[in-house]
């Protein structure tokens, strides 16, 4: 796909993510780098699935009161990273994160595989534990508390969408001579600039 000044940044954004979907090589081709930032202003990052994503944003899922989700209450702008190295193309994405209301996380959450919902009813995530066998045993008591009924969405769980500011195209080329393309959002138009490697 030509991208250049005509190009519609979320257009590319789709036809990249799908080549790396039907890629036999790319195990989870939705696993972003999530950059977030403490009240020091220590970055902080990890991997997190993006589960959707549209003119609004990328869509993510955790438990607010992980440390991803106290540094978005503290600072709500984040940056992700996707890399498909078999494609040796990655896609840069920063912007403001807003939470999503409780009625889209309580959708999502119902059609999550109930395996994943009882670990995720049970985390508290990125508190210390004391052993796996602690982990097992909750999970275990949640299991039996549930049974046979539905498990409903922790108030403390639910999801973001990182609205799209700053959006960048790298593809790999022979002897490093990459092609990077940047776009920035101004209100409702894309700016655009090809960058050197």
């Amino acid at each position: 796909m030509e991208i250049n000044d005509q190009s519609q940044p979320l257009t590319v954004f789709a036809t990249w993510m799908k080549e790396a979907q039907a890629h036999s090589h790319i195990k989870e081709p939705t696993a972003m780098a999530l950059a977030t930032s403490d009240a020091s202003g220590i970055i902080h990052n990890r991997i997190v699935l993006c589960k959707s994503w549209s003119e609004a944003g990328l869509r993510f899922y955790t438990n607010y009161q992980s440390r991803k989700g106290l540094e978005l209450d503290g600072n709500p702008q984040a940056g992700a990273v996707f890399y498909w190295d078999p494609l040796a193309r990655q896609i840069r994405v920063s912007g403001a994160v807003r939470k999503l209301t409780r009625q889209e996380s309580q959708d999502y959450w119902n059609g999550r595989p109930r395996e994943s919902q009882l670990s995720q009813f049970i985390s508290r995530q990125s508190e210390p534990l004391s052993s796996r066998e602690q982990l097992q045993k909750e999970r275990d008591q949640a299991e039996k508390e549930f049974a046979g009924r539905e498990i409903p969405c922790p108030a403390h769980w639910g999801g973001y969408s990182l609205e799209i500011k700053s959006i960048e195209f790298w593809l790999g080329q022979p002897g490093r001579l990459h092609d990077r393309f940047h776009f920035e959002k101004s209100g409702k138009a894309w700016t655009f600039r090809r960058l050197y490697p």
